[in-house]
């Protein structure tokens, strides 16, 4: 097989594309053949090394994978030789094969190709988790989503429109900011030339937000803190910007704002069924048809550093997936 591998701690150009054998079969594991592999900003952390998990040296990052199993251990059952499936399975997907625990696998919604599959996992996760769970988002509330053009922004879109949410998506390009209006965002707003607290008062009302989406950090943040209504929730859930903002509790205090942690990793490893059944949610509106994933943009494994790199750069529009083939 072919896979990704991080000899050194450094920037995504250290990586490098090898050989090595097949995975064995395993009890209770099968053997999936990837046909793609999502590409998460977490994995340039890792390969940098600025990532809280440090996992020895060398590994193959990728944590989302899509494709067909072609081999099952012994023990297995609802899963077979032929089936499309797509796991999260912390390292490793950055493999043209990968073996996988049935605990760690779904099959695969019928409309959903391998690169959607492989690219839904964690966006949609952790979109529903700190919208329903962490954010307590009820129907006909106001949201507003930060980095609302990039992958985890269209997924808390789209999942805002199935909970019956009226969602405010700010966006630094005219690209992420039509995206982010066929995601199903009513409105958006130019983080690069309109004023983020006045523009999202303009289009409340005067009233806020219920809640505020935020996986970007860096300087937006006081602003879209500002932007929450008596009694609303500020949702962190990441720093793809590159910069841990410094929030002023004074406005926490004021109207009784609250800020809230969204580590959805951290609570899937730790509460199996309810994650279970959280992604069972998703599958079931993504199989009707409810949920509409964009189509990532594509590379080849021969790419991912530059892949890895648009990423930093935040130069992506939705997702991003490997293809062991040409892209």
């Amino acid at each position: 097989m072919r896979h990704v591998v991080c000899h050194r701690l450094g920037p995504p150009s250290v990586l490098a594309v090898e050989e090595a054998p097949d995975p064995g079969s395993y009890p209770g594991r099968v053997i999936v053949e990837v046909e793609a592999a999502g590409v998460n900003f977490v994995d340039a952390l890792l390969v940098a090394g600025s990532y809280q998990i440090k996992p020895p040296l060398p590994f193959t990052p990728g944590n989302e994978i899509a494709g067909r199993v072609v081999d099952v251990g012994e023990g297995v059952t609802g899963f077979a030789v032929g089936d499309r499936v797509m796991a999260s399975i912390g390292l490793g997907g950055y493999a043209t094969r990968v073996s996988v625990g049935t605990d760690a696998l779904a099959h695969v919604p019928t409309g959903m190709d391998a690169p959607q599959a492989a690219t839904f996992v964690q966006s949609y996760c952790t979109s529903l988790f700190a919208l329903r769970e962490r954010g307590r988002a009820e129907a006909g509330q106001r949201v507003l989503v930060l980095g609302g053009g990039g992958g985890v922004g269209l997924a808390a879109i789209d999942v805002a429109r199935v909970l019956g949410l009226e969602v405010i998506a700010a966006a630094s390009t005219v690209d992420k900011r039509d995206a982010a209006l066929q995601a199903g965002a009513s409105e958006v707003i130019d983080t690069t030339g309109e004023d983020l607290k006045a523009r999202t008062r303009e289009l409340t009302d005067g009233a806020g937000v219920d809640l505020v989406i935020d996986p970007i950090g860096g300087p937006a943040a006081t602003e879209a803190l500002r932007t929450l209504r008596e009694g609303g929730r500020y949702a962190v859930i990441g720093f793809a910007s590159g910069t841990i903002p410094a929030l002023p509790l004074n406005q926490v205090l004021l109207r009784n704002r609250e800020v809230i942690g969204v580590d959805w990793g951290a609570w899937a490893m730790s509460h199996p069924v309810a994650q279970a059944a959280l992604l069972a949610d998703l599958l079931e509106w993504a199989g009707t048809g409810r949920l509409h994933p964009v189509r990532p943009t594509l590379y080849s494994f021969d790419r991912v550093a530059e892949a890895l790199q648009a990423l930093l750069d935040r130069q992506v529009t939705g997702k991003v997936a490997l293809l062991p083939r040409p892209a």
